[in-house]
């Protein structure tokens, strides 16, 4: 890409296995607790540096959500983890209850989310669970899009007060963010200015989005790109500031239509700036089992998909 150099490619778990373990260097009040995908979600290094303030609670989910919280009491900083569908899924009382409404200190971090988990199938491939998180009162809900900005991210959440829920994914993706720029909770990052077209993407779909922008910039469309990494709190003004210029949007998540980032978007522009609007996303339907390019062709959330919203939006201007 032009614009974009990828560095390498790495997954974005290992992104927070980075920032974890980094954490347990600097902030003595982080502890870290795993429900048995220790190695999964590269919590290793922590463990082995800091065995005193990292739990193994075996499969366990709910106990893990109940311990953080009552961690939290005594001032620790903890971050739980495990696949997304453990994560949100088998223990949404228990994160509604004793994280959310108290208002709990506690980072729910959660790897093997979306379509790209891939051959493990639809058991596993959590696609509601931004919509699970983004309607709790008091939850912060983020997304980033590559190594990065995970390790960014999850070194950033350490230092703020509340209730985050951490979604990051398997598959190794292009690592192209600034490894030294400073992650801020609720800011969204325009990777591309453009004037035909607003793309606000998150996660592993950030790069399909920048993909696409090279296909619609040989067809002669300029795309603004917006990496919402924050979903909940939403950078309002980000989005309507460009918006506001380009008059259309396309939104790429990969999570299900139903909750998502596009709902959101949808809920802004209604209230704020009524826009013609195309979403990239799944369309109400559960995942199956595949490598994780062919799940994201099939489901309809790739570039070529990207691109295709792009021109049906333009035409509704």
């Amino acid at each position: 890409m032009k614009d974009f150099e990828i560095q390498n490619h790495k997954d974005t778990r290992s992104g927070f296995g980075a920032g974890l373990s980094e954490l347990g260097k600097t902030n003595e009040n982080v502890v870290a607790l795993c429900a048995d995908l220790t190695g999964s979600l590269k919590m290793d290094a922590f463990r082995d540096e800091n065995p005193d303030r990292f739990f193994q609670v075996g499969i366990a989910e709910a106990n893990m959500i109940g311990m953080a919280a009552g961690l939290t009491i005594g001032g620790k900083i903890p971050f739980t983890g495990t696949f997304a569908n453990f994560s949100t899924g088998r223990v949404y009382d228990q994160i509604r209850q004793s994280v959310a409404y108290s208002n709990k200190n506690v980072k729910i971090c959660a790897s093997h989310a979306g379509l790209t988990l891939g051959e493990d199938g639809a058991t596993h491939q959590i696609l509601e669970d931004i919509g699970l998180m983004k309607m709790l009162p008091n939850m912060t809900v983020i997304s980033p899009c590559d190594y990065n900005e995970t390790k960014a991210a999850t070194i950033a959440i350490a230092e703020y007060d509340g209730p985050v829920y951490l979604r990051f994914g398997r598959p190794k993706v292009p690592n192209f963010t600034d490894p030294n720029k400073k992650f801020e909770i609720g800011k969204a990052d325009v990777l591309r200015e453009g004037k035909d077209v607003t793309i606000i993407a998150t996660g592993h779909l950030v790069w399909k989005a920048i993909e696409a922008s090279e296909v619609l910039l040989a067809n002669g469309i300029n795309p603004e790109i917006i990496n919402i990494h924050t979903i909940k709190p939403l950078d309002e003004k980000a989005v309507l500031e460009s918006v506001n210029k380009t008059k259309c949007v396309v939104t790429a998540e990969e999570n299900i239509m139903n909750g998502g980032l596009e709902d959101s978007i949808a809920q802004l522009l209604i209230r704020k700036m009524p826009t013609p609007l195309e979403m990239v996303a799944v369309d109400d339907s559960f995942g199956e089992s595949g490598t994780g390019e062919e799940l994201l062709s099939k489901y309809n959330i790739n570039t070529a998909n990207i691109v295709e919203a792009v021109e049906r939006v333009i035409s509704r201007k």
